[in-house]
């Protein structure tokens, strides 16, 4: 069982964990590849040419593509109640970055409903302990004593059977009532004081910050560097965020900026923005494809987030093969983004804004729902038939029938029906979680009243 799946009985407990379900419905149902046609598919994939970062400061050469294990792949239970993760297809997929130079490891205690680091954890000990460099978070959202943040800490070396941490993050700051709440999670327990003193030990060897929140909270962090020496931070850039940042983000070009003025290394995560940087608009597609034929639509936007010289790792959470090989295609070497490629990109980031879709990256913070809905399922079917034109406004659409049927079809089929909208009665927990600011049971009634408008109408 340890080799395999991951304690069975005590997973059970866990409610929503839906990774494959919801991965599945945002790449179109089928697995393949992350921008339809033409992305090298066929093409072989190098298994020495990734490119790769170094910093004086660090000290580390780290593959310019890092392995996010936010979406580990699951299965369903046999007992048909909830899912498992996927163990054997967990190892195969380091086995596979390992192999084909990817050594950067993200993960943290709250991923995959707090299993990440123990499947994490089996797979990496398979392989040895310096051929990559692991990171973990002090994700202490909800409990902020020092007792609670310790044996959190504590318990990520056990699982994942290291005793030391390459790279640590308090993790996500910037949310709830910004300084205040960094304060209470990171300062006043004395866990900040506490960590750096374990990075004096070794036992951490670099430490640094993720964030999601206004730039004022950015900037008030970012200042304590000259006592604190962040080594590096964790910020969301993708070719829409750089300027056109929603939610509760503040624009990348900024973030960046404000990192370079103090040489601070950044690393990067959402670089598909939840993927949907990888599932756009057909004549987005068509765009990309006019350009660089033979490139994945993902491609674009891995290319954008690894070309800034003080990036060191650009994080993808690959829950499948084919989106891992074409990851390494596209660092395997980096061609990097000409001053032509950024205007064409910025244009492209123009024409996304224009779609409605909800801001959901699929991070599955907000999860368990205490009434078991799907929610990221839910917001990333809206997401999927609006980059699609399948969400009609009126009877009159030309294509109205078309849309209605797979529209509701497909919501069937991605949500099963006691997950869906419709069973939210808008209990806010929720809210408090998401890092781009959604306002949740908001969006979920109004998802619902639009699948109810569907029904009801007759054609």
């Amino acid at each position: 069982m340890k080799n395999q799946h991951i304690n069975r009985r005590d997973f059970l407990n866990i409610v929503g964990i839906t990774a494959a379900t919801t991965t599945a419905a945002l790449y179109g149902c089928a697995p393949k590849d992350q921008g339809g046609s033409g992305s090298k598919s066929s093409s072989p994939v190098p298994t020495d040419q990734m490119a790769y970062r170094t910093f004086p400061g660090l000290g580390d050469k780290v593959s310019l593509l890092g392995y996010g294990c936010m979406r580990w792949p699951t299965i369903p239970s046999p007992d048909g109640k909830g899912d498992l993760i996927d163990q054997d297809a967990v190892n195969e997929l380091v086995d596979y970055a390992i192999a084909h130079g990817v050594n950067y490891f993200d993960t943290s205690p709250v991923y995959v409903q707090g299993w990440s680091e123990k499947a994490t954890g089996i797979a990496l000990s398979r392989h040895p302990r310096d051929s990559y460099y692991l990171a973990t978070k002090l994700s202490n959202f909800s409990n902020y004593t020092r007792e609670n943040s310790m044996a959190m800490y504590r318990r990520s070396f056990s699982e994942l059977q290291t005793d030391y941490l390459d790279y640590y993050l308090l993790h996500s700051i910037g949310g709830g009532q910004g300084m205040k709440t960094f304060n209470d999670r990171y300062v006043d327990n004395g866990m900040l004081d506490f960590l750096m003193k374990e990075r004096e030990a070794g036992r951490i060897r670099h430490l640094g910050w993720s964030f999601h929140g206004t730039s004022d909270v950015f900037d008030e962090v970012l200042a304590m560097h000259d006592t604190v020496h962040w080594d590096f931070v964790q910020i969301q850039l993708n070719y829409v965020d750089w300027r056109h940042a929603t939610g509760r983000n503040v624009n990348a070009e900024y973030l960046y900026q404000e990192l370079e003025k103090r040489n601070v290394p950044a690393i990067i995560m959402e670089p598909l923005l939840g993927g949907r940087l990888s599932n756009v608009p057909q004549h987005i597609v068509t765009r990309l494809k006019q350009r660089r034929p033979e490139d994945s639509v993902a491609s674009w936007a891995f290319r954008f987030a690894g070309s800034p010289e003080l990036v060191l790792t650009a994080l993808s959470g690959m829950t499948y093969m084919e989106h891992l090989q074409d990851n390494i295609r596209t660092y395997s070497p980096l061609i990097p983004l000409t001053d032509e490629d950024k205007d064409f990109l910025e244009e492209t980031a123009q024409l996304m804004i224009k779609y409605p879709t909800i801001p959901c990256n699929d991070c599955k913070y907000c999860m368990p729902c205490p009434y078991a809905i799907d929610i990221p399922a839910v917001l990333l079917h809206y997401n999927k038939c609006v980059n699609e034109g399948n969400v009609p406004k009126s009877r009159t659409d030309e294509n109205y029938r078309e849309a209605r049927r797979a529209f509701l079809v497909g919501y069937d089929r991605s949500v099963p029906k006691l997950r869906q909208a419709d069973h939210c009665v808008g209990c806010d927990q929720c809210n408090e979680h998401c890092p781009q600011a959604i306002d949740i049971p908001k969006e979920l009634r109004r998802i619902d009243q639009f699948v109810e408008q569907l029904k009801q109408e007759t054609l």
